[in-house]
């Protein structure tokens, strides 16, 4: 893991550190009631990412919060880069900023053998505290922690992952791909006619054709 350059404060007494430190890994006896600040960059390779999970240009930069309440550790906070994306339509890569908030909790991990009923015990919770909290205040996922620090890269990867769009799409009028001939429509129409652009139907009609 590499090193971040971030900045770390502390809101009790305002006591603002720079230093060279590892932003994904904060140590668990830096974190109190008070709250600890933490903020830096961080690059797909930090993150483990893998070109099937996301593609980043650049990299993130990461704001969060982190605060000890109740035996447990509140993560809030903020994420900001810029993404690549492959276009559902014409299948052409193309890049969009991403902006998504972090709101997550952890936990220290316990025996596996009591691991299930305390999962079951956090949903719980959670639900009841859901319940009883404000709509902003319900989206907390819960994570575990063991030894010393928090281990944040694969939480942010995660939340990257689920941040995604589920159909990209280069432009909400993108025309896609010509269902005959393959001609990216986005560059110009083709010589098929005038036939409307690709899509689900057109393409099994096209299919359809080709078996009669």
């Amino acid at each position: 893991m590499h090193g971040n350059r971030m900045g770390i404060m502390r809101w009790g007494n305002c006591r603002t550190l720079e230093a060279t430190m590892d932003l994904l890994t904060p140590k668990i006896a830096d974190i109190t009631g008070e709250g600890l600040s933490l903020s830096g960059d961080v690059t797909a390779e930090e993150l483990d990412l893998c070109e099937t999970d996301a593609a980043l240009r650049g990299p993130l930069a990461v704001g969060l919060d982190l605060r000890a309440v109740e035996g447990m550790v509140c993560v809030t906070g903020v994420v900001e880069g810029t993404a690549v994306y492959q276009c559902v339509r014409c299948l052409k890569d193309f890049e969009e900023p991403i902006a998504f908030s972090v709101r997550v909790a952890y936990q220290r991990e316990v025996k596996s053998a009591h691991l299930a009923a305390t999962r079951d015990d956090a949903r719980k919770k959670k639900t009841m505290a859901a319940a009883e909290s404000e709509p902003e205040e319900q989206n907390d996922d819960i994570y575990h922690y063991v030894g010393d620090h928090l281990e944040l890269a694969s939480m942010l990867r995660e939340q990257l992952i689920l941040a995604a769009p589920m159909h990209p799409l280069c432009m909400d009028e993108c025309p896609g791909l010509c269902a005959h001939c393959g001609k990216d429509l986005t560059e110009g129409l083709c010589h098929c006619g005038g036939e409307p652009a690709s899509g689900p139907f057109q393409v099994l009609r096209t299919l359809k054709q080709k078996h009669d």
